[in-house]
């Protein structure tokens, strides 16, 4: 696999969020990401493309760099607020946070407590706790659900996070339906932003654990069940487990951190895109554990967009191109409803849900 191996942070002019916080350790194996260029991609670079199409297929994660374009200026400083709204917002009273977890109602927005989901088939409860915000509340594409006060005031930066998210996301899936020799568009017509799905702004907090212990789960492994998702975080945890090596199948792989590097989002493929290409592109096993070191001594904060096909779609393999295999003579292929398969995964993870459902998983 080409890669281009991160061996020790990035510099950058705006080391906001990253300069009070302990260093990420040099002594930790991490996944060699491929990191890609934005601009470069806004730019139609031929090159940066090809490198895209190649971390999709043989790992599903890479960086994308922010830090040399106009736009992606703009939304690190939307992640930088979201960073301060997340942490005001998780110093708020459980019993406050706990009057807008909405599971009852078979929704996975709102918020979810610390403990409130499994890591593995187990039981073992989680060690975070998150807040899950609809894209079409925030964009009146469905009645608005109850809120704190401290959200309700930033929806306008709620909005405008969600426009430049999906935008990302909507350029890279532009260049991936070339690379697979779709007809233009195919793949950003399955997530348009203005019709209904389960793309969803995710604020994170996961406590500080004992430097001293070996970094404990608090997000079980699993693959995401959505299309592309778009991470920003400044302290260690997030591990992905790559395929075994070319030539030893049954090699059982190693778990690799990957290092948060200031200025860069981390983006990983879904459930969702493995699904449309019949395997093509990649959806990996990923899990979050305590971070390594001494960023272990601090809380971790997140900040993630996931974008899920529309509602309506149904999770297939896509035709029209020559880059994904058809279906074989006699194969029968499940199809499920876009809709259907986000909530089944998502409740599946919460305590009292369906846990084989909530694995899932391609």
């Amino acid at each position: 696999m080409a890669t281009e191996t991160i061996t020790a942070p990035v510099l950058s002019t705006d080391l906001r969020g990253f300069s009070n916080i302990p260093p990420f350790p040099d002594d930790v194996p991490c996944a060699p990401l491929l990191k890609l260029s934005y601009q470069k991609l806004l730019d139609g670079d031929v090159e940066e493309s090809q490198r895209l199409f190649e971390a999709s297929k043989q790992l599903g994660f890479f960086y994308l760099d922010f830090r040399d374009s106009r736009e992606g200026a703009s939304i690190l400083e939307d992640v930088d607020r979201l960073f301060d709204v997340g942490e005001q917002l998780f110093d708020l009273d459980v019993e406050e946070k706990q009057k807008y977890d909405f599971s009852s109602a078979k929704s996975y927005y709102g918020y979810k407590g610390y403990g409130k989901a499994i890591i593995d088939k187990a039981g073992t409860p989680d060690r975070n706790e998150f807040y899950n915000v609809s894209k079409d509340d925030i964009l009146a594409l469905s009645p608005p659900l109850p809120a704190p006060a401290l959200l309700t005031h930033h929806r306008p930066l709620l909005a405008a996070y969600i426009h430049a998210a999906h935008a990302i996301l909507a350029h890279l899936l532009t260049h991936l339906t070339h690379h697979l020799h779709l007809p233009p568009n195919t793949l950003p017509a399955l997530h348009r932003l203005a019709r209904p799905s389960g793309d969803q702004v995710r604020l994170l907090k996961a406590p500080p654990q004992d430097p001293s212990t070996l970094p404990q789960p608090a997000l079980g492994e699993h693959t995401d069940f959505g299309s592309l998702t778009l991470l920003f975080n400044r302290v260690g945890g997030l591990q992905v487990l790559p395929p075994p090596p070319p030539g030893a199948p049954h090699q059982q792989p190693e778990w690799l951190f990957v290092r948060p590097l200031p200025g860069c989002a981390v983006v990983n493929l879904g459930d969702a895109m493995a699904m449309f290409t019949a395997g093509v592109l990649r959806s990996s096993v990923h899990r979050v554990v305590g971070p390594p070191g001494e960023q272990a001594a601090v809380s971790k904060y997140s900040v993630v967009y996931f974008a899920r096909p529309e509602d309506e779609v149904l999770l297939r393999r896509l035709g029209g191109g020559d880059v994904i295999p058809a279906l074989r003579e006699g194969e029968v292929e499940e199809e499920v409803r876009s809709k259907d398969w986000v909530l089944r995964r998502a409740l599946g993870r919460r305590v009292g849900g369906n846990v084989e459902e909530g694995w899932g998983g391609t």
